[in-house]
């Protein structure tokens, strides 16, 4: 009977697995792709999907709620591993692999047919202008866009999933040769192509980062981790604002390991995989507060559990929500990554951001305002004395509250590999 039973189990896992599967349209396998490589997927289960992703090389490079995708991936020229992977509500895994060569010099899709159109308003053909470069584009076509892409000297510099943009980008001096590409979900493509010239000593059209001012101007919040009343949430901080349940802690008034005593801990585990945990503390509407400094210390002992360690600040006022969202991407990108809040989605610095030191207290402050754009503008990031101007701007989400908050977040890894970390020193000032 016992064998039967085993038997039986097994025929059903089979069976369960049979009806489950990851489907990938773009690209394909074997392929030879441009720098953007656009994917497209999609997952089936007999539970939910919650979930998926992509890893390029064994990194997570892209991770989206749900169960299809459709994105484009920036990739550097060779062969690369891809594997695309669905997670379901049952904790059930699945995966398609494979190879594809990116190659610089391979030819974009063919343009689109004259029924479709991708219109610049935003830098005139043939202008100077200053840098960052205001970019405003949309497009259209007979089957609805997918997808933008502005490409500076034949290199990919912003993309966004929708049929419009509006962003600005930091070009050098000189001279530059500007496409701005659209794609149709039938993978038709549009495109418009102009020549400008960037000039260092022309006004860029957003105001440049305000220098920090002297410690004692402005307000200053301090020891806000030892301030009560802080909330939290971990649904709500995986991918769209629901991702899966990670277990999850905090505790204040540590005095070990911690700087003035009275440190807060924070903790992150659970089964579920790429789960994660998020933290804020509310600080009351501040309506007239423009720049912020959000300086802390943070310490942990593990380099390889979090997959990413984010600190933010959020202002609603005057009907628009500032997500001042700034992460470390430990295990994907290495890099410093800031929140694009219109397109809700992280882009990447090209500041580099290794694992911090273990076993010691990192120092780290962030820079940001909102600007008379009603755009969030990240300024810089200095972490143990290292500074690194970031000087990037993005529109930001509609928001009918008023409040002034920090936040902290802790990112699970592939096997949500248990960690902790502890907070000391928390302080916001703002002018």
């Amino acid at each position: 009977m016992k064998k039967q039973i085993l038997v039986f189990c097994a025929m059903f896992a089979f069976a369960t697995a049979g009806m489950a599967a990851v489907s990938v349209s773009s690209p394909t396998n074997g392929s030879t792709v441009g720098s953007s490589v656009h994917f497209v997927a999609s997952a089936s289960s007999t539970h939910t999907v919650t979930a998926m992703a992509i890893y390029v090389d064994n990194a997570l490079a892209y991770k989206a709620s749900g169960s299809s995708l459709n994105t484009y991936v920036t990739m550097s020229s060779g062969a690369h591993s891809v594997v695309v992977q669905s997670w379901d509500s049952a904790g059930l895994v699945q995966k398609s692999a494979e190879t594809i060569t990116v190659s610089a010099s391979a030819p974009p899709p063919a343009s689109g047919s004259g029924s479709g159109v991708v219109s610049v308003s935003s830098p005139a053909s043939g202008a100077t202008v200053g840098s960052p470069v205001h970019f405003v584009a949309s497009s259209s076509a007979p089957d609805p866009i997918s997808a933008m892409t502005i490409y500076v000297d034949n290199a990919s510099v912003y993309t966004t999933k929708s049929g419009s943009l509006n962003t600005y980008i930091a070009l050098g001096s000189g001279s530059h040769h500007v496409v701005t590409q659209a794609w149709d979900i039938s993978g038709t493509v549009y495109k418009d192509a102009r020549t400008i010239t960037v000039s260092g000593g022309t006004p860029a059209p957003t105001p440049a980062p305000t220098p920090t001012p002297a410690p004692s101007v402005g307000t200053t919040i301090g020891d806000i981790d030892q301030m009560t009343g802080w909330e939290n949430c971990t649904v709500c901080a995986g991918a769209g604002g629901n991702g899966s349940v990670a277990t999850f802690g905090m505790s204040q008034f540590n005095s070990s390991p911690s700087m003035d005593g009275q440190s807060a801990h924070f903790s992150l585990g659970g089964s579920t995989p790429y789960s994660d945990a998020l933290w804020w503390k509310q600080l009351g509407p501040q309506a007239g507060a423009t720049h912020f400094v959000y300086d802390l210390y943070f310490y942990y002992k593990d380099a390889n559990a979090p997959q990413a360690l984010e600190f933010d600040v959020n202002q609603s006022v005057g009907g628009i929500k500032y997500i001042f969202g700034t992460q470390c991407d430990v295990r994907g990108s290495h890099e410093w990554d800031v929140w694009d809040g219109a397109n809700k989605r992280w882009m990447p610095t090209g500041i580099a951001c290794p694992a911090p030191p273990t076993y010691t207290w990192n120092h780290l402050t962030l820079e940001f305002y909102r600007s008379a754009y009603n755009q969030g503008t990240f300024v810089a990031v200095t972490l143990n004395g290292v500074k690194s101007y970031i000087n990037r701007a993005y529109n930001q989400i509609p928001s009918g509250v008023s409040e002034l908050n920090v936040a902290f977040q802790m990112d699970g890894n592939s096997s949500q590999q248990a960690y902790d970390v502890w907070l000391d020193k928390v302080s916001l000032r703002y002018w």
